[in-house]
């Protein structure tokens, strides 16, 4: 017979306190957001920071629990507290349409800039001004995709804990250390005193990416440094660049949107600096 669910009312203190967290400044004053789904719940029962567990709550329907069982042993084991809940209370904490019946609280994980230095990234993904959470997410997951070693967010862009952010990352924010709230200056400096290439992303940029990449000059660490979503990067940004580079259209297409564009950016940075010798375009049919 399935357990009966102990948290009944999205008045209880737990449920209001993880429902508090889908606004930006209850998550900053707690240092907690939440984590939705089974994938991100799994990713997060399995990730530790200095030495604490990331997961530190779980609400779970009946259905969810059984279904997920795995998971939620997984996150009984990292020591989180785990509350079978109705329907209705996970819907009231989710922040999605459709609830998957598991919602976690877990601790920011967010790594200081001067530690990401200090690891001597090859690839890294810098996100200068990009206010659409689903983008900053699936650019984080493309990024964790393609190898990178880092992302950083810089002050302007948005909330890395955002709820849709987190949910655009499936699972990726849990694989590779996030620098947030760096202003873009300190940002692109410390990486090219770290010995990193600057390139910047830009549809109307001077270099095209298929020419650096058949001139060769894309095998040694790189940053992209990628921009708003409607109007793209400001000139202060662009200038601080070593290069910036263009994806090309060979189509009719007016423009690649955000997430695709730094998809492609990242696996020719990645490409070129795993092959052995010089690499053709990636944009070769």
């Amino acid at each position: 017979m399935a357990a009966a669910p102990e948290l009944i009312s999205p008045r209880s203190p737990r449920v209001s306190a993880a429902r508090r967290l889908a606004k930006r400044n209850f998550r900053g004053k707690e240092q907690l957001f939440l984590a939705e789904g089974p994938q991100a719940v799994r990713e997060a029962a399995a990730h530790r920071s200095g030495g604490a567990t990331t997961l530190v709550e779980l609400f779970a329907t009946v259905e969810a629990a059984e279904r997920y069982a795995d998971i939620v042993g997984e996150a009984r084991d990292a020591g989180a507290r785990v509350h079978l809940a109705d329907e209705a209370v996970i819907a009231d904490i989710s922040t999605t349409v459709t609830p998957q019946g598991l919602v976690g609280v877990c601790r920011f994980l967010d790594t200081p800039f001067e530690e990401i230095l200090r690891a001597a990234p090859k690839l890294v993904a810098v996100l200068a001004h990009v206010r659409d959470p689903g983008n900053a997410g699936t650019v984080l997951r493309c990024a964790d995709a393609a190898g990178a070693e880092a992302v950083v967010l810089t002050d302007a862009s948005v909330d890395l804990y955002n709820p849709k952010a987190v949910r655009a990352s499936v699972g990726s924010l849990f694989h590779l250390p996030v620098a947030v709230g760096v202003p873009v200056e300190r940002a692109v400096q410390g990486l090219k005193d770290a010995g990193v290439r600057i390139l910047a992303a830009d549809g109307a940029g001077d270099d095209d990416l298929d020419d650096e990449l058949d001139k060769g000059t894309m095998g040694g660490p790189t940053a992209w440094v990628f921009g708003n979503e409607a109007w793209g990067l400001p000139e202060e940004t662009r200038a601080l660049a070593d290069a910036v580079v263009r994806v090309p259209i060979h189509g009719k297409a007016e423009s690649l949107n955000l997430a695709t564009a730094a998809a492609v950016c990242l696996y020719a940075s990645a490409r070129a600096q795993r092959a052995s010798g010089g690499c053709r375009s990636v944009t070769d049919s």
